[in-house]
């Protein structure tokens, strides 16, 4: 297992694990990844509707050589503010940031006053390069501003939405925790509903597209194969860092014609990142445990469901004539995934109404009936214009 990059390189170039590469997690690394991987997917496509006329852009009116407001001089100095407070901290405590670098950059620990410096400095930075740029007469410029060209901003959006969704599902499936530690829940690195987080930056992006006059149906099915295959990429990260997101143990005996890698079978995931299981005995490093039992290797069966979904959404979405049936599809496909991997998943689980399930299967379940419904409005909708 890789739960950070130094152990990678140390299979790769026999370096020891535990050096400075181990700030780069490698959860984290690949959701990073995701989020490129799909902003990239997400720019070729609404880059193809643009092309058949189907997106248009829009006339932005922008002002050149105007003073520097009060409102950017003051944001200038808040993010450099931020940044002093917690690189400051991040530089003298870097052992705690090693061990865990999302805790350490949002709990809310830091140094003031090189904090405040910072804010000082990217303050007058600011002021002094809008001076640069000021006209004695700011002048007015209509621009086209294409989808395509926010694709940046909607990836942000969605990378900021989609954490705090995670995390709101993350509380509500532990509500125990979150009353013991609620501070300490919401700033931890840890904990995050992959659920959640989709949920979070599809309410993210469409309040985006609605603000910026994006055609929300167009988008959606853009979006759609994008969106599974940055889950793919994120389940990697999973595996690779043995991040608890593993099956039940597998008692089944492995068939004698299964000629693919044992893992691929069942898994004890060795140096996994939550230190889980038993020792490995000779380990000094700081992942040293393994599970006790071999588990479904779920995030590997994700994956390669994932990329076989986002290909297919990718094959067919020219196919497609009626606007928002690919998203539709993206959700049956997705929840029907989800639904039957949960079987074999260790998770919560919950007992209403003499109904057993966990909270993705309750989402998954909807997704599926969402995605029907959805087609067959849609199906009905172009029919009777069809006819009429």
């Amino acid at each position: 297992m890789y739960p950070d990059l130094s152990y990678l390189f140390h299979d790769l170039l026999g370096t020891q694990p535990d050096n400075g590469l181990s700030i780069a997690k490698t959860f984290g690394f690949m959701m990073v990844m995701a989020f490129l991987v799909a902003a990239y997917l997400l720019y070729l496509e609404l880059k193809r509707k643009e092309k058949l006329g189907v997106l248009s852009p829009i006339k932005v009116k922008q002002t050149v050589g105007a003073k520097v407001t009060p409102g950017e001089l003051a944001g200038s100095g808040i993010w450099g503010f931020i940044l002093g407070f917690k690189l400051s901290y991040v530089a003298l405590n870097f052992e705690i940031f090693k061990a865990d670098p999302a805790g350490a950059l949002l709990s809310l620990k830091g140094m003031f006053i090189p904090g405040l410096l910072a804010g000082v400095v990217f303050l007058a930075y600011k002021y002094w390069e809008g001076k640069k740029k000021e006209l004695p007469k700011p002048k007015a410029v209509i621009k086209d501003v294409y989808p395509h060209d926010r694709v940046g901003d909607m990836t942000v959006i969605a990378a900021i939405s989609g954490i705090f969704g995670a995390k709101i599902f993350d509380v509500i499936e532990n509500l125990p925790a979150f009353f013991a530690d609620p501070v300490g829940m919401l700033l931890s690195g840890s904990g995050l509903a992959i659920y959640g987080g989709l949920i979070g930056g599809f309410l993210g992006v469409t309040w985006f597209a609605r603000k910026y006059h994006i055609p929300f149906w167009h988008l959606a099915d853009a979006i759609a194969p994008a969106l599974i295959i940055a889950y793919g990429i994120g389940r990697i990260g999973c595996q690779l860092s043995g991040d608890g997101d593993w099956g039940i143990v597998n008692n089944l005996t492995q068939p004698g014609w299964w000629f693919l890698p044992d893992w691929m079978w069942a898994f004890d995931y060795p140096h996994n990142v939550l230190n889980e299981g038993v020792a490995i005995q000779g380990c000094d490093w700081h992942y040293c445990h393994r599970l006790q039992e071999a588990v479904f290797p779920t995030p590997f069966y994700e994956t390669v469901m994932a990329f076989l979904i986002g290909g297919f959404l990718w094959i067919i979405r020219k196919r497609i004539r009626i606007t928002g049936v690919l998203f539709f599809l993206y959700l049956i496909l997705n929840g029907f995934e989800r639904f039957w991997i949960e079987k074999i998943r260790v998770n919560r689980h919950y007992d209403y109404f003499g109904l057993h399930f966990t909270q993705a299967e309750f989402i998954a379940t909807l997704f599926f009936i969402i995605g029907i419904a959805g087609i067959f409005l849609l199906w009905k909708k172009q029919k009777k214009e069809t006819v009429v």
